[in-house]
This record gives C-alpha cells, structure tokens and sequence, in this order.
C-alpha cells in the first residue's frame, strides 16, 4: 500500500501591475532617502547662495554705498552693456578661448601617445598628469611668479645665453601661461578617455585603404574623439573663463578679467548689485557651457 502525502503548494507571487508599480514606488523612496544628504548639501551651498545672488542683483546700491533690497531694478543689468565691461568681458573670453585652444594643441598629441602605449606605461603617465594636483594650486601660481620674475631662473637663463632679461610677469602671456599649466589635466584625461577606447584597427584598415596619416586622423580618429575634445574643451573654458587666482597673481593689475573685475566690485567698490549681476551672467554663461559638456560629450566617455 502506498501512501502519498498532500504538500500544500506555496502560493507565488503574482507580478502584476499594481506590485510592480508599488515596488518601483519602494525603490524611488529609498533611493531619496540615500540622496537627501547630498540634496541637502546642493541647496544649502549652492541653491541658497545662488538665489541670495540673484536677489541682489536686482537691488539698488544706495548714496552711502550700502543696499537697498525694497527697490528692485534692471539698472545693474543695464549697466553690463557699459564699454569698460564689454572690454573686461571680451579679454575674458579672449584669453579662454586662447588657452582652450592652446591646451586642445598640447593634449592631443599625449593623450594620443598614453592610449597607444601599454598598460603599465599608461597608467605610469596618468600618475604624471594627476601630480600637479597634489599641490595647492595657489603654491602653483606663486612658483610661475617666482620663475617669470625678472629675477627668477628663466630670465637668468636667458641673460646668460645673452638673449637680455625676460619680463614676462604681469602680462597677458603670464597669464595664459598659467592658466594652461593649471588646466592642461582637464583636457588631457577626456581625451585620453574618448582615444583609448577607439578601435585601433580601425585606423589600421584606413591605412590599408591607401589613406595618409592626416586623413586617417581627419576622418577616423578626430571624429570618433570628438566626445573628447568637446568634454576637455568646456571643462578649460569655464574655469579659464572665471578664473581669478592667476590673473591676480600672474596678471597684476594690468590684466583684468572677469573674475578679478567681480571681486573688485564686491570689496573695493562695495557695489553689490553691479557685481552680483556680473556674477549671475558668468553663471548663466558656464551653466549653458555645462549643460552643452552633459549633452555632446559627458554622455558619450
């Protein structure tokens, strides 16, 4: 006689809509539950102190040099289009697009050598580029003023091999210089990200397609790092742009940018509302840049 036993039959849970929409509800609860510290941390030291930003930029400066928030205006807005701004702004952005392109020259060429090379001798490389960044970047500007000092080591040099004494300091040289040294790693990691993960044998079979090497780099190589070059040109520009520890210390007062003329407007003029609205457009000016960076570039390295 055989005899069999019932085993109930554990229910199972049945997918359907409403238990994939609450477990999707579950998901989004927890991950802002994660994320809340760093929101809070975004709109306390960014959200805030740009509203507070916004907000005296419509105010009034008064006779005494003080602000007035009840009497709200566009006059400091209006003020933006005077000549001695225009002039500050245009050398600003000069002086970026100078050093971005500048940067773009020398990156390129080392980003192309770290991704062709092995392994050890990339990575060898990248901890060459990432040293500068284990220095303050301020000590990093003092040590140019000490070496483009007319007496420093690159004009003793030059009165020994009797070409004279170089007087590059506090120039618009000076500070190109600078802003090159102190940026150059921005641009050269996107482009080593972007070229490192081209086929090679894709430049390969354009050689074997009788292509010289301008136009395998023309046709292959610059398109497919395109990524690259937008990525490591915005993440130049925008500090280049707004960059005020270089052209105070290598620039002098006969290079004022932007960030300079922003910071002379909020403790020498004491006019808060100019220099607020001077700040609000720098603003708008790296937010679209940044928002083109995640569009064109960030999405794709």
């Amino acid at each position: 006689m055989t005899l069999t036993h019932n085993r109930p039959i554990a229910d199972t849970a049945v997918a359907t809509p409403e238990f994939e929409a609450a477990n999707e509800r579950q998901k989004r609860r927890r991950g802002l539950l994660l994320a809340l510290p760093a929101y809070a941390y975004l709109v306390l030291f960014f959200a805030v102190p740009l509203g507070i930003v916004i907000v005296y930029s419509f105010a009034t400066r008064n006779r005494f040099g003080g602000t007035d928030l009840t009497g709200w205006n566009i006059d400091s807005y209006t003020a933006l289009g005077d000549s001695l701004v225009r002039q500050v702004l245009l050398r600003s952005i000069t002086l970026a697009v100078i050093t971005t392109v500048l940067c773009l020259v020398i990156a390129y060429p080392l980003a192309y050598y770290m991704a062709t090379r092995r392994e050890s001798v990339r990575n060898l490389m990248l901890v060459f580029v990432m040293i500068p960044f284990w220095t303050n970047f301020l000590v990093r500007n003092y040590a140019w003023y000490v070496i483009l000092g007319t007496d420093g080591p690159l004009s003793r040099v030059t009165e020994t091999v009797g070409i004279g004494e170089t007087r590059l300091l506090f120039t618009q040289s000076a500070v190109v210089l600078g802003l090159v040294y102190g940026f150059l790693p921005f641009m050269i990691l996107p482009l080593y990200a972007s070229i490192e993960r081209i086929d090679g044998r894709l430049l390969e079979a354009s050689r074997d397609l009788y292509a010289s090497g301008f136009q395998s780099f023309r046709h292959v190589l610059l398109p497919l790092s395109m990524p690259g070059v937008v990525a490591g040109s915005i993440l130049v520009f925008i500090p280049s742009l707004g960059a005020y520890v270089t052209p105070e210390i290598l620039g002098g007062a006969k290079t004022t940018l932007l960030g300079s003329y922003i910071v002379t407007q909020f403790l020498t003029a004491r006019n808060l509302p100019f220099g607020a609205a001077l700040s609000a457009v720098l603003m708008v000016i790296m937010l679209t840049a940044t928002i083109v960076y995640f569009r064109k570039g960030g999405r794709t390295l």
